[in-house]
């Protein structure tokens, strides 16, 4: 195992370039299984859940080549059995993609319980929900996700509540289906958006991604594009974090400024400033961080996924500070590993409140999930003294590089092997 070891106390100087999106990209590697050409997809991180979604793509039969660290050639015509490979489907949420992909092409699908960060209860009855509308039907069998139909009909789909994975799983059961599926209350996440358009360049035909109300009108062909993802909208918060977190002065590179206004807006009232460009943001702070009051919310509203990044700036804010997330139930498991480097918070369900501490203190900590073990680099970066984050393999989930990344910064974080295997071993 390997974690990072961090000298802080530096404030972190100079650019930084933003890799292709996360949550965008893994949705877009699945969805070349509707393609009925092969595809070349641009921008495409280097992380391991993209990593794991090519290793199930070509052992179902698909085609990869890499022509470059960012761009990938897929063909899936080879695909011609709709069952996912367990042990590489368990150990990430994305794989629930493939239910849907696969449906759309195959009217049948098995898929293994997702998994991924333990972010709490994550079901998937959204999902068939919505394949049920279009005329599936589906069980469990050997520990997988069973899901089929003698034909998809396009029909109207209400979720009970937004879910980002839920739309997209709509999205992709509907594209081919037969006549119109209407998705009502649907996500309006960047990554449903850059989805939506990804198909449409294609030849699907839908309509309204970016609202609550999504139109899709089935087609019987998909043809071959080449196609980039959008930009990171999580990793380029937590850079902006980063920069306010450490007294620093960072532009950030490659990114959608508008994709960014909420965390903006957050940022501007703690104190720190923010300078907008067409494709940066430049963030710098020359005083104090005020406290804050914060609640996620679906997009547009402050994501959840950059909770734990802010709140870690938060502890070293003036004054008290209240935090409410009630997206996932486990959100708040990181809160543990900031009380070890000094932080003053209490939780209390899904809020939490944090009273600044103005200065954090270097420790041995643990990444307990993707943006919780960013949270804690942030925290090793900001503190005074030398911070172990161990347990890293999630943080490489979703973040390209992030020792380059900051080391390019100034920052003074080294990779390092433990033998002894004193990292905790990743369960999802």
């Amino acid at each position: 195992m390997e974690k990072f070891v961090i000298r802080g106390g530096k404030p972190l100087h100079g650019t930084v370039n933003i890799s292709g999106a996360k949550n965008a990209a893994v949705a877009l590697v699945a969805a070349t299984i509707l393609c009925d050409e092969p595809c070349i997809l641009e921008n495409v991180p280097e992380i391991s859940d993209i990593t794991k979604c090519l290793k199930i793509l070509k052992e179902m039969g698909a085609h990869i080549e890499l022509l470059d660290r960012h761009t990938i050639k897929i063909d899936t015509k080879g695909i011609t059995n709709p069952v996912v490979p367990y042990e590489l489907a368990r150990t990430m949420r994305a794989s629930c993609y493939f239910l849907g992909t696969l449906l759309g092409r195959f009217h049948e699908a098995y898929v293994p319980m997702p998994g991924g960060c333990d972010l709490g209860d994550r079901p998937i009855d959204q999902h068939l929900k919505a394949f049920r509308c279009l005329g599936a039907t589906d069980d469990i069998v050997n520990g997988n996700n069973h899901v089929r139909a003698d034909s998809l009909d396009g029909n109207q789909i209400y979720f009970d509540f937004v879910t980002v994975g839920a739309t997209m799983n709509a999205i992709f059961a509907a594209v081919k289906a037969n006549s119109l599926t209407i998705i009502e209350n649907a996500a309006k996440e960047p990554h449903i958006v850059d989805l939506a358009n990804f198909l449409n360049s294609m030849g699907a035909d839908i309509r309204g991604a970016g609202t609550d109300v999504i139109k899709i009108r089935g087609v019987d062909y998909l043809h071959g594009v080449t196609y980039a993802t959008i930009p990171d909208q999580i990793e380029a918060g937590t850079y902006m974090v980063a920069a306010a977190a450490t007294g620093g002065d960072v532009t950030i590179c490659n990114v959608i400024p508008k994709h960014l206004e909420s965390i903006t807006a957050k940022l501007r009232k703690c104190g720190v400033h923010v300078e907008e460009s067409d494709e940066s943001v430049r963030v710098w702070v020359d005083g104090p961080i005020l406290k804050t009051s914060l609640k996620t919310m679906p997009h547009p509203g402050f994501p959840t996924d950059m909770q734990p990044q802010f709140s870690t700036l938060l502890t070293m804010a003036e004054g008290t500070s209240i935090v409410t997330d009630d997206i996932f139930d486990n959100r708040f498991r990181y809160v543990g590993e900031l009380r070890r480097m000094g932080a003053d918070i209490s939780v209390d369900g899904k809020v939490a409140v944090i009273q600044g501490v103005g200065k954090l203190h270097g420790a041995p900590v643990s990444a307990t999930d993707l943006r919780a073990g960013a949270a804690m680099v942030i925290a090793g970066l900001a503190a005074d003294g030398t911070t172990e984050v161990d347990n890293i393999v999630y943080i490489e989930r979703g973040y390209e590089k992030i020792d380059e990344k900051f080391r390019g910064l100034g920052a003074d974080i080294k990779r390092v092997y433990c033998p002894d295997s004193d990292a905790v071993a990743m369960s999802g």
